[in-house]
């Protein structure tokens, strides 16, 4: 069996007293495979948390079905439970006046582990996210990174099948985040078995782990693709930023015309070097060198030029209309 989770025409009404019911989801579908990191992207009251509640067994479904590891997560739920982790991003990690090992410990217990297993298990994650000697340091006096460290840690101690991250890098610094991305991506290498389901409100870090993506908005999936598909289907031209020594209007409309429809200029300033720079989106990637000669049969001076390239932000935007920082809470589940 290739398919860690299979969601199928998945749906979820909330009916609050005194308001008209609200649709967090509307018939989701996807799935995701064993050695996948699948990720789930959308604005805030998209759906994306309610979709993680339901596929861990802390939500059920209005209708539709879900199944982990072949297991339908409303009728076999005590199968799924010991086969899932579920990490969220600013958890309070539990009780505070705990160790780091203490607390660890007692997680591994609730899943039933052995001693000598989950003592080694802990040494061994701990060491990795280079918490080992913070073991006796009681939870309450971590910073934000290091608690949301020794979250992913009590995720992977019980070594599970399928990994839910919902923001694991919310409020945590470079390095940290670093970290915490290096390890995911990492755990799911070792074992083909394992798979990552991941929500996150950083574009980048979807395009650098996962394989695939879903963007889910009003509880809909929009689009379902890898990273590099979604920004190749955004826009087919070419994008430059060029910087030159001068260009001025009457120039620019002898260039645009030479390059003809379908390719458009626009002329702005590089603020850093003071220069004007041109802006190009081409038809053609092979239309960078006809720009060029037109510049320099203007008398033009390059002095500098990039390529543009799209990124799954560009995508979301295209699709979702509005970046994460730009978002109102539309729900208070998801």
């Amino acid at each position: 069996m290739h398919t860690a989770i299979q969601v199928e025409n998945l749906s979820r009404v909330f009916n609050r007293r005194g308001t008209a019911p609200f649709h967090a989801l509307r018939g989701v579908s996807f799935d995701v495979s064993y050695g996948e990191i699948f990720g789930l992207l959308g604005p805030n009251g998209a759906g994306k948390t309610t979709t993680i509640k339901i596929m861990s067994t802390l939500l059920l479904p209005t209708s539709g079905r879900v199944t982990v590891a072949g297991f339908d997560v409303e009728k076999d739920y005590t199968h799924v439970r010991p086969l899932i982790s579920l990490i969220s991003g600013g958890e309070t990690s539990g009780y505070g006046i705990l160790t780091v090992e203490e607390q660890l410990w007692m997680f591994s217990q609730f899943y039933g582990m052995e001693t000598h297993v989950a003592r080694a298990r802990i040494e061994e994650y701990l060491k990795v996210v280079s918490m080992w000697d913070s073991r006796r340091q009681q939870m309450n006096r971590l910073s934000t990174g290091m608690r949301q460290k020794v979250n992913l840690v009590r995720g992977l101690v019980t070594d599970p099948k399928v990994l839910f991250l919902d923001e694991p890098t919310l409020g945590v610094d470079v390095e940290a985040s670093v970290i915490i991305r290096n390890i995911v991506r990492d755990w799911v290498r070792e074992k083909p078995e394992r798979s990552v389901i991941l929500t996150t409100h950083y574009m980048a870090e979807a395009d650098e782990l996962c394989s695939r993506v879903a963007i889910i908005n009003h509880g809909l999936i929009l689009a379902n693709a890898a990273p590099s598909q979604l920004k190749q289907d955004l826009d087919s031209r070419a994008h430059y930023e060029i910087t030159v020594d001068r260009l001025d209007g009457e120039q620019l409309d002898h260039i645009t015309a030479f390059m003809g429809e379908g390719n458009d200029l626009v002329l702005g300033s590089d603020k850093v070097a003071k220069s004007p720079m041109l802006v190009a989106h081409l038809m053609h990637e092979s239309d960078i060198a006809r720009l060029i000669t037109a510049l320099a049969e203007q008398g033009v001076t390059l002095e500098y030029m990039r390529k543009l390239e799209p990124t799954l932000e560009d995508a979301f935007l295209k699709m979702v209309g509005k970046r994460f920082e730009d978002e109102e809470e539309t729900s208070p589940v998801s």
